[in-house]
């Protein structure tokens, strides 16, 4: 079986006359953790959103797990169960228990019983330190919790890689931590993962490789070490200029 997991070939992606993606490149191995960083408008989350297939490319091909998405043949149902996703806002849902958040889908989509759903969901909610959760609802819990809780349902479908769309951006800067944590813990457990993120020292520290992007094209590519701690290309170099120096931390 190759080794890997998420090929991403000459992706386009407009949005009417505005071209977001201008050929994007990306090959994602098993176990590698991907952070994609570049300023807002860059088409980060676009390129992230189209692995999945919740944006359509105009062109270019997306293969993930051995699915081609792209092909209009694929079973994209089926293509999407061995990929979670994490999103900026959460996107629990607000009528339901902690406990119910994490089984719904796989009773639905697995077909798990309810029994085993709930073994598996309790597992995951204990692996991001929410056990004693099980029974709240989302609107009682902090916003770091929310997503912890997230990321315990997205695993709990089992995915082998995981996308992280932004998944710190909207939390406030004390509950960042807890969330980082916990994706620390998947990277060193094997999982794959793509993560679009602004928290650079994650992205330093866990990231196997860092891509810049900007303007829809990827910039430089390569480990974080070169890539955040030596910058070849100009543009990655005023772009971590300034995320860098706190006088431009809103940037």
């Amino acid at each position: 079986m190759s080794d890997v997991i998420v090929e991403v070939s000459n992706l386009h992606k407009s949005f009417g006359s505005l071209e977001v993606l201008k050929g994007i490149d990306l090959s994602v191995r098993r176990g590698e953790v991907v952070c994609i960083i570049g300023p807002s408008g860059s088409g980060k989350s676009t390129m992230l959103r189209c692995v999945n297939l919740l944006e359509e490319p105009n062109s270019g091909t997306v293969t993930v797990n051995g699915f081609e998405l792209t092909d209009p043949d694929c079973d994209i149902d089926r293509a999407r169960r061995g990929i979670g996703m994490v999103f900026q806002g959460f996107n629990l849902f607000g009528h339901l228990s902690v406990l119910d958040n994490l089984t719904v889908a796989q009773r639905k989509v697995l077909k798990r019983d309810k029994a085993e759903a709930e073994r598996i969901a309790r597992d995951n909610l204990a692996k991001v330190g929410l056990a004693e959760k099980a029974g709240s609802m989302p609107g009682q819990l902090s916003g770091g919790q929310q997503q912890r809780v997230a990321i315990a349902r997205a695993l709990s479908m089992e995915p082998s890689v995981m996308l992280f769309d932004e998944p710190t951006s909207a939390l406030d800067p004390e509950l960042v931590g807890d969330v980082l944590k916990v994706m620390r813990q998947l990277a060193d457990e094997g999982m794959t993962m793509l993560v679009v993120t602004h928290e650079m020292q994650f992205a330093r520290e866990v990231a196997d490789t860092v891509l810049f992007m900007d303007g829809g094209v990827v910039v430089e590519q390569g480990p974080p070490q070169q890539v955040i701690g030596d910058p070849q290309q100009e543009r990655t170099q005023t772009f971590l200029s300034r995320v860098l120096n706190p006088v431009h931390a809103q940037d």
